[in-house]
């Protein structure tokens, strides 16, 4: 049943159910960040990215979201049961209390929270959050142990503060955008999100140095992050280079991303496409070696040295030689002969293949109310502590009655506070 972002009303609150991996444990395994406490106000997909990381390890990650839309990602297309997929995904192993944080009230019932909670991450624009009362120096009397997290698309200082954003402006405006593409052609949008996605995740080791830090000094303290300047730092690379040419780079014309005949990709005989990533000499050999062209390799010059129109003409040969075969064709020989070579895969192809399997990165939950719900796995692999899906994502406000119970508030203060809009 779909819902629209028009008349959303509450869903009807429900005890949180248990969801496993097909691997089911009969004892649950702590997790590294077991015993981390966490205050989740931040909405959409870099801050859902962070805490996912966090709540996969083993984090106690609530989030706090206003009574009426909460989170957008919530309501994202494709509906599955009551809530779109994304939220399915990105807020498992965590729970949900509603907050109208411009009622006395609920600041009030968000003070007690941050009073015992280790992580604080929020991600309003900036000075929203003292106008709340809810800015870090509020907390910090509060807690002086909090470790407080501003993640926006600008960072708290700076003639940009307060314009708004999103991912594509964020990498255009750190270059990120300019150079990629092909030679001669615009500027392309890439696949995936990349600065809301390193943007959570320079967040989750933010926020995680600052535990280290605290348990260290006893004192937490506050972070300003900024998803263009984590981008920016993604530039190492390239910016090491500028600095020293002074040279803008040129889509496609750069050694990694296009101008190297070794260092490519093609079109096989099947329409599909092929993946090469030869950049040392004993690849490359091995490459012109598989494909009965040792002629190509007969250089004196490095790949790296030679002028574009020398590997362009390279280029041209190897797009000649790789529409003879099929891709899995030229992934097969190429992998016997020791190239760095690989599929260019779809979605369909991607979960069907067998060292994702291997690697667990595809598993299927047991949802009480939508059935079996495939979702990514967990990325990094504890020997001791390894990570775990806990429980499915939840519904919003879900657990208002859990955590204000534990807070000392009785059901009849409870009810009051629903009644006011407050939760």
């Amino acid at each position: 049943m779909e819902r629209s972002l028009s008349g959303i009303e509450h869903i009807i609150q429900e005890p949180v159910k248990p969801i496993f991996n097909i691997n089911v444990k009969e004892v649950w395994v702590m997790g590294p960040l077991d015993g981390i406490r966490v205050l989740d106000l931040a909405r959409l997909l870099p801050g859902d990215y962070c805490t996912l990381l966090l709540a996969d390890l083993g984090a106690e990650v609530l989030k706090v979201e206003d009574p009426f839309l909460g989170d957008y990602v919530r309501w994202y297309p494709p509906i599955v049961g009551q809530e779109s997929a994304m939220h399915h995904l990105l807020n498992r192993n965590k729970k949900s209390i509603t907050l109208n944080l411009k009622n006395d009230k609920a600041r009030e019932i968000l003070y007690k929270l941050a009073a015992e909670y280790d992580i604080l991450i929020e991600s309003f624009r900036p000075g929203v959050a003292k106008k709340l009362g809810i800015d870090y120096e509020t907390l910090e009397e509060l807690n002086p142990r909090l470790v407080y997290l501003s993640l926006t698309g600008f960072g708290q200082d700076g003639p940009y503060r307060d314009l708004p954003g999103h991912d594509v402006n964020y990498i255009g405006l750190a270059g990120i955008l300019g150079i990629t593409g092909e030679r001669n052609g615009p500027p392309v949008i890439p696949g995936v999100q990349i600065a809301d996605l390193s943007g959570g995740m320079f967040a989750a080791f933010s926020v995680l140095s600052g535990i280290i830090s605290r348990d260290r000094t006893g004192r937490g303290q506050y972070i300003d992050f900024a998803m263009l300047d984590g981008v920016i730092s993604w530039l190492t690379v390239h910016a090491a280079t500028y600095f020293v040419e002074n040279v803008n780079p040129k889509r496609g014309e750069m050694l990694l991303s296009g101008a190297l005949p070794i260092y490519n990709i093609y079109k096989t005989k099947d329409g599909k496409y092929l993946s090469l990533g030869c950049l040392e000499d004993k690849f490359w050999k091995n490459l012109f070696k598989a494909i009965g062209r040792e002629d190509l390799s007969n250089i004196d010059e490095s790949f790296r040295e030679m002028r574009l129109d020398k590997l362009d003409n390279v280029t041209e040969e190897l797009r000649k030689i790789f529409l003879t075969k099929t891709r899995d064709e030229w992934v097969k020989l190429l992998w016997e002969h020791d190239v760095c070579a690989g599929p260019v895969n779809t979605f369909e192809e991607t979960f069907k293949d067998p060292q994702v399997k291997a690697r667990k990165m595809i598993i299927e939950l047991d949802h009480p109310e939508v059935g079996k719900l495939k979702q990514t796995g967990i990325p990094v692999k504890f020997s001791k502590t390894p990570g775990e899906i806990r429980v499915r994502a939840p519904h919003i406000g879900e657990h208002n009655e859990e955590i204000l119970l534990n807070l000392g508030y009785s059901k009849e203060e409870i009810k009051k506070l629903k009644k006011e809009q407050a939760i």
